[in-house]
Parts: C-alpha cells; structure tokens; sequence
C-alpha cells in the first residue's frame, strides 16, 4: 500500500498496525450493527436535542436574553431527562441487548453516554441549589458574568470546537473512528503524547504542525483564565472569611487575657491615663492588629489553596489510576503500572509504554486528562506562592551567610529568618512590620507609585480630565472669595479641590498589583476628609466578638459600613477590628476609598447647588467646623498636598 500523494511505500510495521487497526474497526462496526434499532437511535436524538436546548437556555440566560424564571426550568428539566434518557439506553445496552458472538466489548460511546448522563445529573441537581438559594433571597436571580468569567467561557468553548474540529479532519484524513481521533486530538493538545495513535499519511503530519500549536495556545489561555478566576476571585472570598475567623479568634484571645479595655472607645482623661495612651493611639492599635489579621489570613489562605489544590492532584492521580487499571484489565496492568501512567500523563511527559487500548480507558482519559492538566496549573502557581518563595527566601538567607553577606550581623539576620518562616503559624499579638509581598512566580515586586489602570484607561483618562477642570474651577472659586473677603466661601472650594484632589489620587490605584493598602496616617486622612476624626470618639465602639449580619437597604450585610451612607442621616459607630471596618469584607481599600469620596463630594457639590438655587449664604458653621478639621488655611493645604505627592 502506498502513502496517498507519494510514490514511497509505508514502512512495513506501519502496514501492520493499519492492518490491526482495519480488523478492529470491523469488530468496532459489527458491535454497532447490533445497537442500530430505530428505537433507541431516536431516543438518543431526543436526549441530545435536550441537551442542547438546555445549554443553548442558560447561554441566552447568561447573556441577558432570556430572563431567569424562564431559563432555569428549561435549563434544569432538559438536562435531566436527557440524563434518565441516557441512563435507560447505558441500562438497555448493557441489560437487555445481546450481543453476537464472544469477543465483544462495549464502544466508546457507550462509555461517553454514561460521563454525559451523570454530567447531566450533576449540572441540573447544582442549578436545582441555585434556583433555591435564589428564591431564598442568597444569589440574584440573573447571571451577571465579569469580563474574566465571560472570557473563559468562551475560550472553553473555542477549545472544545477546535479539538472536535481537529478530530473530524482526522477522522476524513486518516480513517479512524471519530472517537478515537478525538482521543487523538485530546492527548495531542494536552502534549501528553502516549503515541497510542500518530498520523500515517503526509497530510496527517503536515496538518499536525499549525493544529498542535494553534491548540496548545488556546489551552494555555483557558488555563489562565482558569487560574485567575479561580485564585483571584475565590481569594477575595476566602479571604474575608478566613480574616474573619482570625479576628474571631484574636478578639476571644485579648478578652481572655484582660486585654480587651485597649479595645473599648477612650471618652475620659481618666480612661486615657489608665491604659496609658490617647483614643487616636488607641485606633492605631487596632489598626495594626487588623494588619497583623490580613497578614497571617494571607499566610494561612496561600497555604490552605495549595493543600486544597494539591489533595485534588491526588486525589485525581489515585483514582485515575484505580479506573485505568481496571479499564485496561485485559493488558494485565497492574495498579502500580496504571499509577506509573496516570503520574507521567498528568505531568505531560508521555512516554508511551503505557497505553490505552480499550474502549473504556480511552473516554477516561479524555474526561481526565481534561480535568487533570488545568489543576496541576493549579497546584503549581499555589506552589510559586508558598513553596518557590520559601526555598528563594531560604536561598537568599544562605547567601548572605555564605558567599554574599549581608549589612546586618549574624544575629539579627537569624532572627528574620525565624521570624518569617514561622509567621504563619503564630498568634502572637505583637506589632510587626508590614512587607508587600512580591507577586507571581518568581517576579520581583513592581513599584507600586508607577502602577495605574490598565483595564479602563479610556474611562479613567476622561474622568480625570473631568476632575482636573472642576479641581481648576474650585481653586479659581477660591481666589475669587479671598478677593471678595469670604473666607467661608475660600474654604469651602478649597474643600472641594482637596476632594477632588484625593479623588484622582485614589483612581491611580484601583488596578494596582499586589492591590494598594494604605497607612494609618493616610486612612486618619481620608476619613476626615469624609467627615471623621479619628481623635474623636464619637463614632466609635468596642469590637464585636460575634457579628450576625443585619440585613438592611434591600438586604445589604453590614460589612464595611462604618461610614455614614445617603440612605442614612448619620455615621454607624464602628472599630477597625469591627465588621463595619473598611479593612474587612471584599471590597478593597481603594475602591472602598473612592466610593466614599465620591459619595462625599457628591453630597457637597449637591448641597452648593441648592444654596445657590435657594439663594442662602451658604451653611457657615457646617462648613468652618469641616475646614478647621481638613484644609483649614493654605499653610495646611499645602502639607497635605506634600502628603499626597509622597503616596
């Protein structure tokens, strides 16, 4: 036989494994002969058409098309009938149909019936929770889906067409069975490369060299899309859980030690003298136990995603190989054989000499080699963040004490290094120096006063022009009342550019990575920009130990209320180991910040616009007692105008 559009024959070994190949198909055609009922082929088209339907509902609901009332029951009942339609055909082939002959095995579709149906089941029964914790009130009712997780989406579903693709020209170029071209195309793009198929003909090998790299491309964007909506968004998540669970136990620890007068609001000199510090001393405390909680919570969260991650990988590594090895029981493969194989398919390296024959490992591996690859990425980049970094930590400490010594004596320089390896397992309630934590896998941290919005640059240059031109407006406002002798009304523009100001300042650092935490001493200013004095005890109070959230405002939990909000007249009492604490929940620090100012220079503007309109002098004692606390005079202006040129 020779190669199609060559005059050289094919090797003879090749000739043999297309002879074995065309025997098999034979049998492969034989078997399905016998399931080829009319019956049971439009069951299965039912099934199928079910299936669709119900996915082709929650894209349309996904996408805002089609209202969530609607879509929930269609996507819910579609998918399980077409789940006990699939179980009742797996049911029939294996219970009622008899096959010719001896020799016989199940196809692959058999086996890719039965992962179907029990997708199927599993979807629908998780859609059943969903709708449930809806109608509760727990999830919206609508699929509101973030960019990230619209990419993802669709770049799952552009993998998924293109290794289909790829399998039906395989399947016209080499003859194979279809399934067996998908098996093919699966282990081809996830460069595992078993060699339990490879391309005989030229057009095969030539097809081979744009398709394996234009998929492994697509599969590596799916992955990182996979890891930053998994760690990215579940961090946000876990992460205010577990700081809650570290306050929790931080606030019981103090109040067992006595300690907890250091988190009870000062109102008497007396109450000052006793615990030896001011109320402003006082909030810088908690404030600082606060950072200590995000960081062990940090330390903690890292670790306990690499446990998760990791018991996953092995968990998959051992029961892979539990299902490979009896899937593959007429090869005689021994569990440790099976384990041999599940190890170097996860980790790609794909030696060969284990290989799946039969009609029921290939499907395994495709359904676990697509779950496999992408949660060893996983474990690997939890890896560059706990395990990378302690051995390059350990590798630089022995540097320094070997052949590049450092500035610092011996002694100290072991006390860092005790000190940071066993940081996360400690409770120690002491003050400890807070250290950004460098970013990525091996990376170096990027300066954080040149990191500025790269995701919504167009909006952020036109809302910056816009706050330039109003900034402009208040400091030529301000000239013109010095010239007119209001020193009121000198004040309040003066106010309003300091807003305006901050404003800006705070937009830089939205899209900032590792994301912007602020210092004490810029949070003491923000806060009076809002209306707080943190000398001032007034809106302040002892930590709770149990929060039970109050839902309130349309169910909003009380989480990072602190500060006074439109709905209400006046400020929520809150502690910065509180629940209400800006530093809690899962908004970040400058987004919380923004949202405020805005608010606040929102309601200010609003209030100029109806004394003007309603012609009055404006509200004197509101304002004086507000700039006294904030701008005050030019001199304070321009220190604080210093303070915001160092951040």
């Amino acid at each position: 036989m020779n190669d199609p559009g060559l005059d050289e024959p094919i090797q003879q070994t090749s000739k043999g494994v297309e002879q074995d190949r065309k025997n098999e198909l034979d049998f492969q055609k034989e078997d399905e002969q016998a399931f080829l009922n009319p019956r049971l082929i439009a069951i299965n088209t039912i099934s199928l058409l079910l299936a669709l339907i119900a996915n082709l509902a929650l894209l349309l609901n996904m996408a805002r098309r089609l209202s969530f009332a609607i879509a929930q029951p269609i996507t819910i009942i579609g998918w399980f009938i077409s789940s006990i339609l699939l179980i009742a055909l797996v049911v029939a082939a294996t219970y009622s149909l008899k096959l010719p002959g001896q020799d016989r095995a199940l196809t692959q579709a058999f086996y890719y019936a039965i992962i179907a149906s029990g997708l199927y089941f599993l979807i629908a029964a998780l859609m059943c929770v969903t709708v449930y914790g809806a109608y509760k009130g727990h999830y919206p009712q609508e699929f509101k889906l973030t960019m990230s997780q619209r990419t993802l989406m669709l770049q799952t579903i552009s993998f998924m067409v293109y290794m289909l693709g790829g399998a039906a020209v395989y399947y016209r170029v080499e003859g194979w069975q279809f399934l067996d071209c998908v098996y093919f195309t699966n282990y081809t793009l996830l460069t595992v490369g078993i060699g339990s198929y490879a391309p005989l003909t030229h057009t095969g090998r030539a097809l081979l060299f744009p398709y394996a790299i234009g998929g492994i491309v697509i599969l590596g964007l799916v992955v990182g899309s996979i890891r930053s909506l998994v760690l990215q968004r579940g961090k946000k998540k876990l992460g205010s859980r577990m700081i809650e669970k570290k306050r929790v136990a931080l606030l019981k620890e103090m109040q067992k030690k006595n300690q907890h007068k250091k988190l009870t609001p000062i109102k008497t000199e007396q109450q000052a003298d006793d615990l030896g510090m001011t109320e402003r001393e006082r909030r810088k405390f908690e404030f600082e136990l606060m950072r200590q909680i995000q960081d062990n919570a940090s330390q903690w969260q890292k670790w306990n995603a690499l446990f998760v991650s990791g018991s996953a990988w092995l968990v998959l590594w051992l029961v892979g190989a539990v299902v490979f090895w009896k899937a593959e029981h007429a090869q005689e493969w021994s569990y440790f054989g099976a384990l041999y194989f599940a190890y170097t398919s996860l980790l790609t390296i794909g030696y060969g000499d284990y290989k799946n024959f039969s009609n029921a490992g290939k499907p395994a591996f495709v359904f676990w080699s697509l779950l496999a690859v992408p949660t060893l990425t996983i474990v690997i980049s939890n890896m560059g963040d706990t395990v990378v970094k302690s051995i390059r930590d350990l590798t630089d400490y022995l540097g320094q004490f070997t052949v590049l010594p450092g500035e610092n004596p011996t002694k100290q320089r072991v006390k860092q290094l005790f000190t940071s390896t066993t940081r996360p397992f400690r409770g120690k309630q002491g003050q400890e120096e807070i250290m950004d934590e460098p970013p990525g896998l091996l990376g170096e941290k990027e300066d954080e006063d040149t990191q500025y919005m790269q995701g919504h640059e167009a909006m952020t240059r036109a809302t910056d022009r816009l706050a330039s031109n109003v900034e402009r407006q208040e400091l030529n406002a301000a000239s013109k009342a010095v010239q007119r002798g209001d020193e009121v009304g000198k004040d309040a523009h003066e106010y309003h550019y300091q807003l305006i100001r901050e404003f800006r300042n705070v937009m830089k650092h939205l899209d900032e990575n590792p994301p912007r935490r602020y210092t004490y001493e810029e949070w003491a200013w923000f806060l009076k920009l809002m209306g707080e004095d943190e000398d001032d005890q007034a809106s302040h109070r002892r930590a709770p130990i149990e929060v039970k959230n109050d839902y309130q405002w349309g169910k909003m939990p009380d989480m990072q209320m602190g500060h006074k909000d439109d709905r209400v007249q006046e400020n929520k009492a809150w502690s910065w180991l509180g629940n209400r604490s800006p530093l809690m929940g899962e908004m970040g620090e400058a987004e919380w910040v923004l949202e405020r100012l805005s608010v606040t220079l929102e309601k200010e503007l609003r209030r100029q616009h109806e004394e003007r309109r309603d012609g009055g002098e404006g509200r004197k004692g509101v304002e004086v007692e507000k700039l006294e606390s904030t701008s005050g005079s030019s001199g304070t202006l321009e220190t604080q105008e210093e303070v915001g040129g160092r951040r």
